[in-house]
């Protein structure tokens, strides 16, 4: 089999799994209804029990499990073929660290009590800063390594941070609440809470696809993309600020874990030896498979 041939029959297998799974996921809960039922409810216009649970619960649960795991996938195939290491993954900019952070001073303080926007609006805040800290951090000309070591030292300052305020806060009840929200659950989701936070994954989305091109060019190195009209500034500002909007929202929702993007590459890797425009689809089917098993321990 053709290595081209394999890549598709790779990527269709990876698609279908995901599609199952996903379809799993509106089953699997301590409800105990059938498939059928299951189905109906969902398309069901009544307010009965089942129709409660499906369109209220589970389906939110499903599509936030499904949009997170296809912004880990890329946005980690994006960044480790940016910066050319295997070893780099979405949260490497800080970005996912300096959210939680400032979701947690808004906890910390009694903000979010007080004000129900306080704590995703300073999430922003904090997530909008570490991509300029991290950009003044780099230089003006920044290379992968000089980004990589910048990163790692937000994340480093937001993660100290966060753990002093644990160590200061008031009393254990609350600490208990912000280890709650930085575990993150994909449980007790709404719609609104989805519809909430799928317009800023979506703008990353779009710019990440956008660096799709300039990527291939810049993994024959900087010197030799710009001598192939690739503007590597340019494509910079499209990875990190498309990370920005992608991760921003996600601390709240997702299961944090330094290997997400590392199993997607790997998954990538084995498949194909393509570009990393060519990994990415690869990379969405395994992320979104990674947070679609953590749903059958949800309603």
């Amino acid at each position: 089999m053709s290595e081209q041939r394999r890549y598709f029959v790779v990527l269709a297998g990876l698609g279908a799994l995901v599609i199952l799974l996903f379809l799993a996921s509106l089953t699997v809960g301590p409800a105990g209804f059938g498939l059928r039922a299951a189905l109906a409810g969902l398309f069901s216009r009544d307010a009965g029990a089942i129709a409660l649970i499906m369109q209220e619960i589970r389906l939110p649960r499903a599509l936030l499990g499904l949009t997170i795991g296809l912004t880990l996938g890329l946005s980690g195939a994006v960044l480790q073929g940016y910066l050319r290491n295997p070893l780099a993954e979405p949260g490497l900019l800080g970005v996912s660290a300096s959210a939680s952070l400032g979701a947690v001073i808004a906890l910390y303080t009694g903000l979010s009590a007080l004000f129900a926007l306080a704590l995703p609006i300073l999430a922003l805040v904090f997530a909008f800063a570490s991509v300029v800290l991290v950009r003044f951090l780099a230089g003006g000309g920044a290379r992968s390594l000089s980004i990589i070591l910048a990163g790692v030292a937000v994340t480093s300052f937001a993660g100290a941070m966060t753990a002093l305020a644990l160590n200061l806060s008031p009393n254990p009840f609350a600490a208990m609440e912000i280890m709650f929200w930085m575990l993150g659950s994909l449980a007790d989701r709404s719609m609104l809470q989805f519809w909430l936070a799928i317009p800023f994954m979506a703008i990353g989305w779009v710019l990440l696809l956008f660096s799709a091109r300039a990527l291939d060019a810049m993994m024959l190195g900087h010197d030799a993309a710009a001598s192939l009209g690739v503007s590597p500034k340019t494509t910079e500002r499209l990875v990190i600020w498309g990370l920005r909007q992608a991760s921003a929202r996600q601390p709240p929702f997702q299961v944090r874990s330094a290997l997400s993007g590392l199993w997607c590459r790997t998954c990538c890797a084995r498949s194909s030896e393509r570009c990393p425009r060519g990994c990415c689809p690869q990379a969405h089917s395994a992320a979104q498979r990674c947070c679609l098993r953590q749903m059958s321990r949800c309603g």
